[in-house]
């Protein structure tokens, strides 16, 4: 006996196949509940390098006339505090001291702490919109397995990731070289100048030569963005069977429904047929359709369809009307706009009055009603 083998396991991308199908609305959804969302972190890195050395640009004077000023005021106190302790100082003195220092510094450095926030929380929210999850913090003991880690070092990931680290290295170094190879001659000349202008041109070069970095690595990061996006899409996309699983959890069964539905027929043919007997005529078709008319004054000011059916179900309908003695009525044109047009228990439209009509006087007459 040959045994039997599931042969999906050796399609392209496993069980159901190659990934061929956009991934669904609840797909996205579930992805983005765990934090799997298309975004770059070089877009942020850019940007935040960029603000970087534009502050520097912009607050480095401060900064300097600050932190002389704060060591002036540090040392300035020291001989107060010797002359009250009687030429000694005590431990807790130097650790105030310290502490009064650190603290002016945080708030020369708090503008580049809160513009560093502002500009991840930015970057982050134009690429990826705000929609805060915790699943991403959550630890995960399947990256512990040595197997998958292994898999993930020979990944096309991690072919991405070194192209773009040699990328960087290789623009950061372009854009060093060629700087400096501009602005050489007047490094030259520092033996003739002060330290202080020496540190000030020092600074001037680095603050610029940032900045110029920063733009050149805003090219990787749009790449970046690019792929990133690209990436996810492609890594979102979708078996056929998934996607038909996951509309039976969504819709349920689409065989269970099908049974359901037809149930639901079946019962309501069966309500169809039980009232069929309350009919004045049928006007059929005559082969393919069937319509049971009823008039009742006391229920609408109009005839109504009792019953209608196509083929098999006209068949039985024409038969019920026979052994329950209702009148048929063959008229073609009436029967299918009719059966088109009219659901069961609705009134006839008020363009097909006056044909009703006269097939219900016509029936009316043959019973001596009228």
């Amino acid at each position: 006996m040959i045994p039997e083998y599931d042969l999906q396991f050796f399609a392209k991308d496993g069980p159901g196949g190659e990934k061929t199908e956009e991934p669904t609305a609840k797909k996205l959804a579930d992805a983005r509940k765990e934090g799997q969302v298309a975004k770059s972190r070089e877009i942020t890195n850019a940007f935040e390098l960029l603000t970087f050395f534009l502050l520097i640009y912009f607050w480095v004077r401060y900064m300097g006339t600050f932190f002389v000023g704060n060591i002036y005021d540090i040392y300035s106190q020291i001989p107060e505090y010797i002359k009250m302790y009687d030429g000694h100082i005590q431990e807790q003195t130097f650790s105030m001291l310290f502490v009064q220092s650190m603290l002016r510094v945080l708030l020369i450095m708090a503008p580049f702490l809160a513009v560093g926030f502002l500009v991840a929380v930015i970057t982050n929210v134009v690429q990826v919109k705000w929609r805060p999850t915790s699943k991403p913090l959550q630890p995960k003991f399947n990256k512990l397995n040595p197997i998958s880690g292994f898999k993930r070092f020979f990944s096309v990931n991690s072919l991405v990731e070194l192209v773009k680290s040699l990328l960087k290295i290789g623009l950061v170094g372009y854009v060093v070289y060629s700087y400096l190879k501009k602005n050489m001659p007047p490094l030259y000349q520092f033996y003739g100048i002060s330290l202080n202008q020496g540190i000030l041109q020092i600074g001037t070069l680095v603050v610029m030569l940032g900045i110029r970095i920063s733009l050149f690595y805003m090219i990787i990061a749009l790449l970046d963005y690019i792929y990133q996006k690209v990436k996810f899409k492609n890594d979102m996309k979708m078996t056929k069977q998934e996607v038909k699983d996951e509309y039976k959890n969504q819709e349920g069964d689409p065989q269970i429904k099908s049974r359901q539905r037809q149930r639901m027929q079946e019962a309501s043919r069966r309500r169809m047929m039980q009232q069929l007997p309350q009919a004045d005529v049928v006007i059929t078709n005559p082969t393919h359709y069937a319509v049971a008319i009823k008039y009742d004054p006391a229920l609408y000011d109009a005839p109504y369809v009792i019953a209608k059916g196509a083929d098999y179900l006209a068949q039985k309908i024409k038969d019920e009307a026979k052994e329950n003695h209702i009148e048929i009525v063959e008229n073609k044109p009436l029967a299918r706009m009719l059966y088109a047009n009219v659901d069961v228990g609705s009134v006839v439209p008020p363009e097909l009055y006056q044909a009703v009509a006269e097939v219900l006087a016509f029936v009316y007459h043959l019973q001596g009603k009228v």
